[in-house]
Order: C-alpha cells, then sequence, then structure tokens
C-alpha cells in the first residue's frame, strides 16, 4: 500500500480530510467546469479513493455544491466588507478588487466557480450559483450607483450598464490572473491601480 493511500484513509480528521478534497474540487471544477471535472483526479490530487469522496459527499453534484458555498461566501464576504468599509466612491472599486484578489490568492480557481456555463441552469446548483451571482451584481449596482451619482449621473439604465460592464472588467482581471501564477494578490492590485489610474485619473 502506498504512503499516499495510507495517509488518504486513516489517520487524519475528517475535518481535514474534507477540507483537502474541497481544495482539490475547487481546482479542478474550475480548471475544468463542472462538465468537464472528473472526480478521479480529485482523488488523485487529494491521495485517497475515489469512494471516499462518494463516501464524504454522496455525488459530484454534492462536491461541487461544497466548493461553490464555499467559494460564494468567502467571495461575498470579502466585498461586502470592502463595501462597508466606505470612502470614496471612486476609490470603491480598487478597494473591492484589492479584497477578491486577497481573498483568492491562494485559491485563485474558486472565482471560475461562480462563472462556470457548464453547470446546470436548474435544481441546487443552478438555484446556489444564481444566489451568488445576484448577491454579486447586487454588490455591483449599488458601487456603480454611488460612483455615478457622485459624477452627476442618475439615470437607471445608465447605472445598470455600467455595473454590468463592471462585473466583466472584474471576470476578465481575475481570469487573466489565474494565467500569472507569479503575480500575488498584491502585485495585481498594484497593476489595477496603475490601469485606473491612467483610464480615470483615479
Amino acid at each position: 500500500m502506498t504512503e499516499a493511500r495510507v495517509a488518504g484513509t486513516k489517520g487524519v480528521p475528517r475535518e481535514e480530510r474534507e477540507a483537502q478534497i474541497i481544495g482539490a474540487g475547487t481546482r479542478e471544477f474550475g480548471r475544468a467546469g463542472y462538465s468537464g471535472a472528473s472526480m478521479v483526479e480529485i482523488a488523485r490530487q487529494v491521495g485517497v479513493t475515489k469512494p471516499l469522496l462518494y463516501q464524504y459527499f454522496g455525488s459530484k453534484d454534492g462536491l461541487y455544491l461544497a466548493c461553490l458555498h464555499r467559494s460564494g461566501d468567502k467571495l461575498t464576504e470579502a466585498v461586502a466588507e470592502a463595501m462597508a468599509r466606505g470612502g470614496a466612491p471612486e476609490r470603491m472599486p480598487l478597494a473591492v478588487l484589492g479584497a477578491i484578489f486577497t481573498a483568492f490568492d491562494q485559491d485563485r480557481y474558486a472565482w471560475k466557480l461562480l462563472r462556470d456555463e457548464t453547470l446546470p441552469k436548474t435544481g441546487e446548483i443552478g438555484a446556489a450559483a444564481e444566489d451568488y451571482r445576484s448577491r454579486l451584481d447586487a454588490f455591483a449596482e449599488i458601487g456603480a450607483t454611488e460612483l455615478m451619482h457622485s459624477r452627476g449621473l442618475t439615470a437607471r439604465k445608465d447605472i445598470e450598464a455600467i455595473a454590468f460592464v463592471w462585473t466583466g472588467v472584474v471576470d476578465s482581471l481575475i481570469t487573466w490572473w489565474i494565467e500569472q501564477p507569479q503575480e500575488t494578490a498584491g502585485d495585481m492590485a498594484a497593476r489595477c491601480a496603475r490601469i485606473m489610474e491612467k483610464l480615470f485619473g483615479w
């Protein structure tokens, strides 16, 4: 019996083993998407057997939900805390980006679980993903409203459009960041600050 197999079946507290599986599951689901992810690969990364994944989480859906809730809770809490600290409206976009980068610095693929186009549109997974996306969209609209009101723009549709664009910008920046493993959260926040200063004078 290999060392990995021993470590994967005995001597590791259940809570620690679940955390290891969720971490590996997040990377695999984020990399390959819900439809392309392999439970065999997740088990291999942790050094356990595939049946153990089902013993702990019941199904691929059960594991995905555990990964999704961990990622979604971490993200929405980080954004909420950044926005609750307040400050000048024009500084809020950078504050939110910095919070996201910090939250996901060691767990970058977590972001992808919230934007996975291969997810079921119905059922528990679809509902959970939609709930997190709705919360993030609401944060974006609040931030866009405060920023645009500070600039004298109050048209509802204009603000909705800006919030939509902002969500796409965040997604694109994090997607780029995932492919730059040498770029720390601090590096990425500083890069965004430089870019926004040149683009918008912030």
